[in-house]
């Protein structure tokens, strides 16, 4: 029986060795048992000591997944999330696209979202602070900080938002998401030393996720993803592309046509609210790069 075996925690992954954290915060190197490994961090596992390392035999049932797949491959980023933070700025100022695919993907997976403004001491902030307010007009929560010019600032605005909580964060480099490690964890060094220990003394590099605890009783959680230059979706089907917008999803009901694309059908109530103002023009137009790419043949 599966319960009888040791409880681990994913706490990093690379090809087919993982290293699992027990209750009492040891850490072991672990393979699973077959050829291929679908163990990502995050996943909870049952294993069995093996010597100075163990095997995985059974994987726990995963409250969520978050993951993006383009037409070659699926990349898996961690599971059971309390919740992502997405880091974006004005310099180098984010791209909406990819932070809509990020959203989209985490409404695909039931992960509540929140978007971190960085650098907002400096002038790009108020354009980006413009290109965010559809998304904290549809109900997502922002939050503004400057993690280099006011580290205490942002360690108070962000301290009681990832307490208790395994926070993902998602964002390209240039965001700040070195900085945010280096401010919120203690011995972020010493906890990435232990896993390339675990991984046979750097003998594997990772470059997956990174799970990083925010205290000493390992109530909280930050997961750094690696940055990323795509984002697919090509998990989700191009008819529910708009019920993962809610600024879409809103006005789903106002169509004419239940298969309603809301590119050209007459009475989209989709279109309608675009031209009434309650969509913004920016979101309308990735609405449509993404039908399309969604719409393309599937190998």
């Amino acid at each position: 029986m599966a319960e009888a075996l040791d409880l681990g925690l994913v706490v990093a992954a690379h090809g087919r060795h993982v290293v699992v954290e027990t209750p009492d915060g040891t850490r072991v190197l672990c393979h699973p048992r077959g050829k291929k490994s679908e163990l990502v961090v995050g996943d909870r596992v049952r294993w069995l000591a093996t010597g100075d390392e163990g095997v995985i035999e059974h994987l726990e049932p995963r409250r969520n997944l978050l993951f993006r797949q383009d037409e070659w491959r699926t990349k898996s980023f961690a599971a059971n999330l309390d919740q992502i933070l997405v880091l974006v700025a004005g310099e180098p100022m984010f791209s909406e696209s990819q932070l809509a695919r990020s959203l989209i993907a985490a409404g695909q997976a039931d992960i509540p979202v929140v978007i971190g403004l960085n650098k907002i001491d400096l002038p790009a902030a108020a354009n980006a602070r413009e290109r965010l307010a559809p998304y904290r007009a549809m109900g997502v929560e922002v939050v503004e900080m400057a993690l280099k010019a006011d580290r205490d600032g942002a360690r108070t605005t962000l301290g009681p938002k990832l307490a208790g909580r395994t926070t993902l964060v998602l964002g390209p480099s240039g965001m700040g998401k070195s900085t945010l490690i280096n401010l919120l964890v203690p011995e972020a060094a010493a906890q990435v030393g232990e896993i390339s220990q675990a991984l046979n003394s750097g003998r594997h590099t990772t470059t997956t996720t990174t799970w990083y605890w925010l205290d000493a009783e390992r109530s909280g959680a930050l997961l750094d993803s690696p940055g990323f230059q795509e984002f697919g979706l090509r998990q989700i089907e191009p008819a529910a592309l708009a019920t993962l917008m809610p600024d879409f999803a809103a006005h789903l009901g106002d169509c004419r046509f239940h298969n309603c694309s809301h590119r050209h059908e007459p009475g989209c109530g989709v279109r309608a609210a675009l031209e009434r103002g309650d969509i913004a023009p920016s979101r309308y137009r990735i609405y449509g790069e993404l039908f399309e790419e969604l719409s393309t043949k599937r190998w």
